[in-house]
């Protein structure tokens, strides 16, 4: 077999065979074809697409690339979550814990942030003591004694995926549904769930912007995982509007802390707990409307807030959080940007404003870059509200003033007022299953 005929074959349109995506995907991890034969392909691929069960199969592939985590050891069926990406997005520090304290176990490995906000595992670091380096006998007991675990990723998780992505965002090839879509499930296929939940993100926040083309990767994804042996069903939820009003590590902390406390943002806790629903549903402990209604129970009755200190606890950190926020760094300087007029918070360009937060140092510009935890955006008022003038619209956090007065030009691009605001779009667009 020659890559000159895969390449080929791709680019006139033509399907290819499980051995020619094996044959390129594992000699190119090997190192035998070069970046610019593999690179033609990805243009191939991107340009041609590639149909149901090709996608299936470099997905599959690509997962068997390296490590394949086996959760068989933790009882009962394995749900695990992904989200495509969004700014304020801490629904696994909430519907987690929602999920654990209904019996059903959560073992989730996760990524760390590069953009505009941290990660899963650097909002759980900036809780200090908070172990995410975990062996995977630590992994897996924590789950068997508490319920849930969140750890950071192995490195050798998919690596053909890690190679391929390379390439793809040097050679203009990453906006391709194939290629999206083989590359979040072939991590999530490798971390050894039964079943997945997919949060996928639309708007300006996210890596789709139109409902559309997020339904057609939501629905790509949904198939791979099917194909695959794991049930699989997503939502698509809107990002153009942040998700609950804290953008940074330990403030999305303590904003998901009070939202299991019962007063965090009401679009916050719509979005955690459909997604903890449908990991019930999944997890096949009741029909749709009794897991609705478990969800709501544990929130409510504090069962989850209480599960979340045992993960906190039992993975080193400091459980004191829960009640004393005074235990998270604090910034060394805070603004408070006013209106300075009566209007209305017509819109935020959400992608703007997760780079302003880069730029308080709640992200990573590049993979080097170190992270300030206490850094980030508080939004004191949300899209569709009445501002007066001298009304606060934001408070921003950092150690270093000269990052807010930065950070305060791309905030203030971000926030479109107006003397009058359109009716919001419902949160959640769609439901695949």
């Amino acid at each position: 077999m020659r890559m000159y005929d895969v390449i080929e074959k791709k680019r006139d349109g033509k399907e290819l065979s499980y051995d020619e995506i094996n044959y390129f995907i594992k000699n190119y991890c090997d190192e035998l074809i070069p970046d610019y034969q593999v690179s033609a392909l990805l243009m191939a691929i991107f340009l041609q697409g590639m149909n149901e069960r090709e996608i299936a199969d470099l997905t599959e592939i690509m997962a068997n690339s390296g490590d394949v985590i086996d959760l068989s050891s933790i009882q009962g069926i394995k749900i695990d979550k992904h989200s495509t990406g969004g700014v304020g997005d801490k629904t696994t520090l909430i519907l987690g814990p929602i999920v654990a304290a209904c019996g059903v176990p959560v073992a989730k490995m996760s990524g760390r942030g590069l953009g505009h906000t941290g990660g899963t595992i650097d909002k759980l670091e900036s809780i200090p003591g908070f172990k995410t380096d975990l062996t995977k006998k630590e992994f897996i007991d924590n789950v068997n004694r508490v319920g849930i675990s969140v750890a950071g990723q192995t490195g050798n998780l998919a690596p053909a995926d890690k190679k391929l992505y390379a390439l793809r965002d040097v050679t203009a090839t990453v906006n391709s549904i194939p290629l999206i879509a083989s590359s979040i499930m072939s991590k999530k296929i490798a971390c050894g769930a039964d079943r997945i939940v997919l949060d996928v993100k639309t708007g300006s926040g996210a890596f789709m912007k139109t409902v559309e083309k997020s339904v057609e990767l939501a629905e790509t994804m949904v198939k791979i995982g099917n194909n695959l042996g794991r049930r699989t069903v997503a939502i698509v939820t809107d990002m153009d509007i942040p998700l609950g009003s804290a953008i940074g590590n330990s403030l999305e902390v303590i904003e998901a802390i009070e939202t299991l406390k019962g007063n965090g943002p009401k679009d916050l806790e719509e979005v955690s707990l459909s997604l903890a629903s449908k990991m019930l549903e999944l997890a096949e402990i009741g029909d749709r409307d009794y897991c609705n209604n478990k969800a709501k129970e544990v929130l409510e009755n504090g069962q989850a807030l209480n599960k979340l200190a045992e993960m906190i606890e039992t993975q080193g950190g400091n459980p004191d959080i829960i009640e004393n926020y005074d235990i998270f760094k604090k910034p060394k300087h805070v603004y408070e940007l006013t209106s300075g007029q009566d209007c209305y918070l017509e819109r935020v360009k959400t992608d703007m404003l997760g780079i302003s937060s880069m730029i308080l140092g709640a992200g990573r510009e590049t993979k080097d870059s170190v992270i300030d935890y206490s850094a980030g955006i508080k939004l004191n008022k949300k899209t569709g509200m009445s501002i007066r003038k001298g009304e606060l619209i934001a408070t921003l956090y950092a150690d270093d003033n000269d990052k807010i007065n930065q950070a305060l030009q791309t905030l203030k691009k971000s926030l479109i007022l107006s003397d009058s605001v359109e009716p919001q779009r419902p949160l959640i667009l769609s439901n695949i299953e």
